[in-house]
């Protein structure tokens, strides 16, 4: 397999996965907000809205190297209505992405323009699993009470 095949296939993937994400980010938000938890609610709406614009910029990356978009099939995903219990699944997503996507971003070093893309997104990943084991470990600091309010 080319090298850009492989850069081809690694966007796809991105563009499968990250979409399920969003959307999954997006039914989270709602719960949350359904639940009162305001920041949380705000939180993971913006983070759908960013997803998507990482998939609109994989979606067109693969377009400008030749490749065929595919609206593949996605595995479900979890929906889950305990704020601290999605935050461990979510940190679990971004470790289990960020280890996924390494070799990939260095695949692509040789590509430029793509390889600024994935590391952008490589960065946006890394900020998210930093945000998500901060909140457990403030969890632990200030009790599930307190940072449930906090949220609110």
């Amino acid at each position: 397999m080319e090298q850009k095949d492989i850069i081809i296939a690694g966007l796809q993937g991105i563009v499968t996965g990250l979409s399920q994400q969003a959307d999954g980010h997006m039914i989270q938000s709602r719960i949350f907000a359904g639940q009162g938890f305001t920041k949380l609610a705000d939180k993971y709406a913006e983070h759908a809205a960013e997803e998507r614009g990482y998939v609109e910029k994989c979606i067109d990356r693969i377009l400008d190297l030749g490749g065929e978009v595919k609206n593949e099939a996605k595995e479900a995903a979890p929906v889950i209505t305990d704020p601290i219990e999605w935050v461990k699944y979510d940190l679990q997503v971004s470790r289990d992405g960020l280890a996924a996507l390494a070799p990939l971003v260095e695949a692509a070093r040789p590509d430029l323009t793509t390889f600024d893309l994935l590391k952008d997104y490589y960065k946006d990943e890394e900020e998210d699993l930093y945000w998500g084991e901060q909140q457990l470990a403030l969890i632990e600091l200030i009790g599930v009470q307190n940072w449930l309010n906090n949220q609110l």
